[in-house]
């Protein structure tokens, strides 16, 4: 047997180790020592609209007979195209795309026409479909469509693999957050930060925690002297070296919270902001993760492109354009990509409450220096109730959003494969959406030809009238449904491989019927 002795010394250093992990959080374990990198690498900094924002309503079409579908789905909630919250039209190379961004979105219009601000119609998960919140979610932050078992996220999973990044880097990667998000679990090199002003030890008597100008002659305070205690060997004993190490980087920048001229005052642009300046110090940083919540909109989103949904969409539009504005003015941009998505859509039609309910398909934006902006990416599968019908009403997915990230993890931060990130997705054939790496530097907006905006969405293969909350793999191929089970309370029907459209609407009307007399 073997025996454990514990002196009074190592005792004292555990305590100090574990009061720090009390009084400043655990993220401060999660990074590295205290050198700054090189700044020759590119960023990502990704953005969650937690709760499902309505996509629908911030790029739609203006125009064509998809316009027709649009307002007759939505007559109350519909983006109007001319007088007060009017759809700002996107072109491309001179061209309309009969599409356009939602009235308050002007600063995402300015990047469109900047050229560096691309659209992916219909993005989502492809092989599985959900309306939960949480399982769409975990989902998407572990990397796994139909899977929740992984336990790593895959902004965790990436930074692993990640090449090139020194052992010594401080700040790899960034939660701006009260909490580190499930899309880094796992990630021991990310820091979760909240405000870096706030990053500080602060427990206990205010005098004690660090020498001030009005300390005793010879005080030490608790900063000072914890990082004399972790000189040793021990597992613990390493955390609270990164610890301090963190603690001292993000003391030494210049960090503050004051923002720049002529950006809003929101909560999110203080995020961004923070982000930028970790940027701009040169830490490191490859991976950054924001969330931005309050997208749920179930009930009085606002009427005629107006209300509260309105204010979101200002809020989330100036926030990035002030963040672009602002790394662009001093060239950080060229090397920072931005992605914007959201669990899933919202129904396409309206609900009788004034808002919509949990959907399908949704855009992704990609913004950024590296990007091949003013375009649209993906098949839009168009708004016909022939094409949403094998879908429940919902916008289906063409585009997997891991063959946008595959693309990007691939071009952009030198990932030879995602097999490690996004397991088992081995189709990630390249979009055109990120100029390669070498290219970035001196990549300057320009014109893209405009490129065919609808095709046949039956090319893409994708789950064909999945049960809402049952998760089902890929099958419909040149107009062919696989069978696939609709579970209800009173059983489980299995659908046949053929079905003819007038079939289709049928079956759609009677699952309408059922849900209303909660059959």
């Amino acid at each position: 047997m073997t025996r454990i002795e514990l002196d009074r010394r190592e005792f004292l250093k555990g305590c100090c180790a574990a009061a720090t992990v009390g009084a400043a959080g655990p993220a401060l374990f999660f990074s590295g020592d205290a050198k700054a990198a090189a700044n020759g690498y590119d960023t990502i900094v990704h953005v969650f609209l937690r709760g499902g924002i309505d996509g629908l309503n911030l790029v739609f079409p203006v125009s064509g007979e998809d316009r027709n579908h649009y307002e007759e789905a939505r007559p109350r909630l519909r983006v109007p195209v001319s007088g007060e919250n009017a759809a700002l039209p996107l072109s491309t190379g001179g061209s309309a795309t009969g599409f356009g961004l939602h009235g308050a979105a002007s600063g995402l219009r300015d990047i469109w026409a900047d050229g560096k601000l691309a659209i992916v119609h219909c993005c989502g998960m492809q092989t599985t479909v959900t309306r939960s919140h949480f399982d769409a979610q975990q989902y998407l932050d572990f990397g796994t469509p139909g899977s929740k078992g992984n336990g790593t996220g895959w902004l965790a999973r990436a930074l692993q693999a990640q090449p090139g990044v020194p052992s010594s880097v401080v700040m790899p990667a960034l939660a701006v957050n009260s909490r580190m998000p499930a899309n880094m679990l796992g990630a021991t090199g990310a820091l979760t930060m909240g405000s870096p002003t706030d990053f500080q030890l602060n427990g206990g008597a205010w005098a004690w925690q660090a020498v001030r100008q009005d300390s005793p002659a010879g005080f030490k305070g608790v900063r000072e002297t914890l990082a004399s205690l972790w000189q040793g060997n021990v597992g613990i004993e390493h955390a609270g070296r990164a610890a301090d190490a963190a603690l001292r980087t993000v003391a030494r920048q210049a960090y503050t919270a004051t923002l720049p001229d002529g950006w809003p005052s929101t909560n999110f642009a203080r995020q961004l902001w923070t982000v930028a300046q970790s940027i701009r110090f040169d830490l490191g940083l490859r991976y950054a993760a924001l969330d931005v919540g309050g997208w749920d909109t179930h009930e009085s989103q606002g009427n005629d492109g107006g209300g509260y949904y309105r204010d979101r969409v200002a809020e989330l539009s100036a926030a990035l354009a002030a963040f672009y504005g602002e790394l662009t003015r001093t060239g950080e941009m060229a090397r920072v990509t931005v992605v914007v998505q959201s669990e899933f859509g919202r129904r396409v039609r309206e609900n009788g409450s004034g808002g919509t309910d949990h959907g399908y398909g949704n855009p992704l934006l990609v913004l950024g220096g590296p990007v091949n902006g003013g375009r649209f990416y993906g098949t839009w599968a168009g708004l016909h109730p022939e094409t949403l019908s094998p879908y429940f009403g919902d916008i289906p997915v063409t585009t997997d959003y891991r063959r946008v990230f595959a693309e990007l993890l691939h071009k952009r931060m030198g990932h030879a494969t995602v097999d490690q990130v996004f397991p088992g997705f081995g189709n990630h054939t390249p979009l055109g959406l990120f100029a390669p790496a070498s290219a970035s530097a001196s990549a300057t907006p320009r014109a893209v030809a405009p490129g065919p905006v609808r095709q046949p969405p039956r090319q893409v293969p994708q789950p064909a009238l999945a049960d809402i909350r049952t998760t089902s793999a890929p099958a419909e191929v040149a107009g062919e449904a696989a069978s696939a089970p609709i579970r209800h309370r009173r059983g489980t029907v299995h659908l046949p491989k053929r079905i003819s459209q007038p079939l289709l609407r049928l079956r759609l009307r009677l699952y309408r019927l059922m849900q209303e007399h909660r059959l």
